[in-house]
C-alpha cells in the first residue's frame, strides 16, 4: 500500500467529520474535498466551499450535482470564508494549498493569503475542531509558500492548537505535505 497525501488528510477527517457536522472546503479545486465532506456531514450538515477561479467552481458544482451532493459554493477568496461563518461554529476545515490539478499552473496560491486563510479558519473552528491541510508546492509555485507556512504554523500557541506536520521522509522530488491543527 502506498498512502499519499490526500489519502492521509481524507482518513483524518473521516475519523474527525461526524453526521450533522458544519465544513469548509477552503480551496475547492476539483471539488473532491468538498464531495467527501458532505458525504461526511450528511443531509443534516453543512458544507461551504470557496475558490477564486471560476473553472474550480463549475467543476465543483458538476461533481455535487452528479453525485447528489449539495453545498454552498462560492467564488470567492478562502481569506474572507468568515463572512460567511461565525467564530467557534466549523467543525472541520480543508485546505490544497498549490494549484488546480489540469488548471494554468501560473495560477497558485500565496503565502500571504494562505496564511491569513488560515488564521482566518483558525478563528472559525470550534473548540476540538481540525483544519487539514495538503501543502503542495515545487515546480512553479516553489517553495516559499510551504516555507513560510510551516515557520508560521510553529509560531501557533500550543496552549490553543495543536499541529501535526507530516513529512514523507522516503519520498523523492516534492511530495505534497500534510498538516493538521486542532484547535483545544
Amino acid at each position: 500500500m502506498k498512502l499519499n497525501t490526500l489519502a492521509l488528510v481524507h482518513e483524518v477527517l473521516a475519523r474527525h467529520v461526524q453526521p450533522g457536522a458544519f465544513c469548509i472546503d477552503a480551496t475547492a479545486g476539483k471539488g473532491r474535498d468538498t464531495a467527501l465532506l458532505c458525504r461526511l456531514a450528511g443531509p443534516e450538515g453543512t458544507v461551504l466551499s470557496f475558490d477564486i477561479q471560476s473553472d474550480a467552481v463549475r467543476q465543483t458544482r458538476e461533481l455535487l450535482t452528479q453525485e447528489d451532493l449539495s453545498a454552498r459554493v462560492y467564488q470567492e477568496s478562502h481569506v474572507n470564508m468568515g463572512n460567511f461563518a461565525k467564530e467557534n461554529s466549523v467543525d472541520a476545515i480543508v485546505f490544497n494549498f498549490g494549484r488546480l490539478p489540469g488548471g494554468d499552473p501560473h495560477i497558485f496560491t500565496h503565502a500571504e493569503t494562505s496564511i491569513a486563510a488560515i488564521n482566518a479558519g483558525l478563528a472559525l473552528l470550534k473548540p476540538g475542531g481540525l483544519m487539514a491541510i495538503a501543502l503542495y508546492y515545487g515546480k512553479e509555485n516553489g517553495y516559499a509558500e510551504r516555507d513560510a507556512i510551516l515557520t508560521h504554523v510553529r509560531t501557533l500557541d500550543d496552549r490553543a492548537f495543536s499541529v501535526l506536520s507530516c513529512d514523507w521522509a522516503n519520498r523523492k522530488n516534492d511530495p505534497p505535505l500534510p498538516l493538521f491543527i486542532w484547535k483545544g
